[in-house]
Order: structure tokens, then sequence, then C-alpha cells
């Protein structure tokens, strides 16, 4: 698991268009860090009170923070920049085109602090900005394996090089199913809760299938048979017959492996010549959807038979 480090720079290449971010001043400054991944309003700073500043966030000035500015005199300004420039922020944004003064665009240069503006509205430059932050600042890593949309449920496909994963990913896909990433499957974890999968850019829309080479997949089988990214619900493993020992009979102990820290349905099926393996996965899927739906067909039974063997042993 890892977090990648969030620069001004990286903000801004990624959310300029839909932020609509226009840079005033400090460029010299876009390699700062932002640490933390929400906006702040600096109002009280401006005002005077520097204690409990959350300098390591974005900070954003609205209305209310540039009425309360023009209402101070040159010198009362220099002295409220100074006092929020002190602090390493990673960067100020104008909300609703508002024009900061000459004075502040002075400081920020010196200090090299940069500086954008917006045509948003104060918050809803936060939410959009907040939202932004918490994907760029979400936990991600990879996963060895090929992922695919089975009626709603994500399922990455795991297994030694040769086992029949891309086999199996493509019958999936001629049963009207959709690939989500072809071998190497990217997963961020979204709100603390949900690990989503997706493939990188290069190879989105392409698969490797063994003895055939490169295939793309959206124009062999239409673009429906490619989803942009997916949350993971099930990773399935495919092992040799001989190597599995101790093979899942009734399905009342699911077990489970960590992605991101996150628990998630595992299953183990063993290959041998003959199986179907397309259908097998597709089972699972089918089965890990009623399961999440509140229904447990193993349960069910095992509850029957317990029931039976009370009223059986009753006098």
């Amino acid at each position: 698991m890892q977090r990648d480090i969030v620069t001004v720079e990286r903000f801004y290449t990624a959310h300029q268009g839909t932020l609509g971010l226009k840079l005033l001043a400090g460029a010299n400054g876009l390699k700062r860090t932002i640490r933390e991944p929400t906006v702040n309003r600096p109002g009280l700073i401006l005002a005077g009170f520097t204690r409990y500043f959350a300098y390591k966030r974005m900070q954003t000035i609205g209305h209310a923070e540039s009425f309360f500015l023009e209402s101070r005199t040159p010198g009362q300004r220099a002295r409220s920049y100074a006092a929020m420039f002190k602090f390493k922020v990673p960067c100020l944004v104008f909300s609703r085109n508002l024009s900061p003064d000459k004075q502040l665009l002075k400081i920020a240069e010196a200090a090299g602090v940069p500086v954008f503006q917006t045509p948003l509205i104060t918050m809803q430059f936060i939410n959009r900005a907040t939202l932004g932050l918490e994907m760029m600042f979400a936990p991600r890593g990879t996963e060895m394996g090929s992922m695919v949309d089975i009626l709603g449920i994500g399922v990455v496909i795991r297994g030694e090089s040769g086992i029949g994963k891309s086999e199996c990913v493509l019958a999936l896909i001629e049963r009207g199913y959709s690939l989500v990433a072809d071998d190497i499957t990217k997963v961020v974890l979204e709100d603390g809760k949900d690990v989503v999968g997706t493939s990188s850019d290069l190879t989105r829309n392409h698969m490797e299938v063994r003895g055939i080479g490169i295939i793309n997949v959206a124009r062999m089988f239409g673009v429906k048979s490619i989803r942009t990214n997916k949350r993971v619900d099930l990773v399935i493993t495919l092992k040799a017959w001989n190597e599995v020992h101790d093979v899942e009979r009734v399905g009342l102990d699911q077990e489970h492996v960590k992605i991101l820290g996150i628990d998630i349905p595992h299953i183990i099926i063993p290959v041998r010549p003959g199986r179907d393996l397309a259908r097998l996965i597709e089972v699972a899927a089918f089965q890990t959807k009623l399961k999440m739906a509140g229904y447990n067909p193993a349960q069910e039974l095992n509850d029957q038979l317990l029931a039976k063997m009370a009223a059986q042993s009753k006098p």
C-alpha cells in the first residue's frame, strides 16, 4: 500500500479544467506539498488569530474574507498576508473570480506561494477540490491478476502464468461481461472502505491472449465490453488441481484476502482439464451477489439440517 505525494502542481494539472483554475502568481512554488486532503478558509489568521491555523491545507478566500480585507488599511493587510505566508501554506485560491490586490500578489510571489483564481462559488470549489484531494490521497497499490465486472460484481482473477486466466477472461467477455483490467489491476481505497480496481491508461481496452498476442477488446467485442473502474467484491485464485489439498465443499467458511487493508471474499478454484473455469467463475460471482443481498444457501441448508436433527432428537 502506498500514498502518493500530492504537490500543488500535480493538483493543478489534474483539476485545472474542472475547477477553472487560473494561476496568478507564485509559479516558483508549484512544487509545494499539500499535506491534508481538504480546504481551509483563513479568515481567523487574516484577523490576527494565529493559533490552530490549518496551514497544511489548501487555502481559499471567498466573499467574507475578501470584504474583510477590503475594510483593512494597506498596512493591516500587509501584516495579515505576512502572518499567513509565514506558515508554509501550499497555495491560495480566490473563488468567485475575486481578484487579489497587487500587494498580496507581490508578497505571495516573494514567499513562493502559488495564488489561483476560480469562477466557482466558495462552497462549490471547496466540495469539488476536497473530492479531488481525497482521491489523490487515497491509499493505492497493484494486484497481480485480471479483473472482470460480472453482473455488477467486480472479480479479480489471480493465478500463476499459464494457468488459464486469459482464456477465462476472454470467455467471460464473450458472454457479455466487461473487462476492467488485464493481468495487472491497479487498486485504490475510496472512502476508507471500498477497494476500486482499474487499469493503466496505456493498456486499457487491450489484453494479451497467449498464442495470439495483443487484442483490442473494445474493437472486437464493442465498447460495452470495457469498464473503466469497478469495486472489488471478490478475488478468485486459480490453482492446479494437485496443489489444492483442502477444497471447500460446502461454502460455510468464507476465506478472505486483504487488499489495502480491507477484507475481500476469496475463493480458490482447482484447475484441471475439462473444467469450464469461466462458468465456475460466473457462478462464484452470482453466489457472491446473493450473499451480499443477505442470502447464503450453505447457511440455509445448514440451518435446515440442524433443525431436522433437533426435531429428531426430541422424545
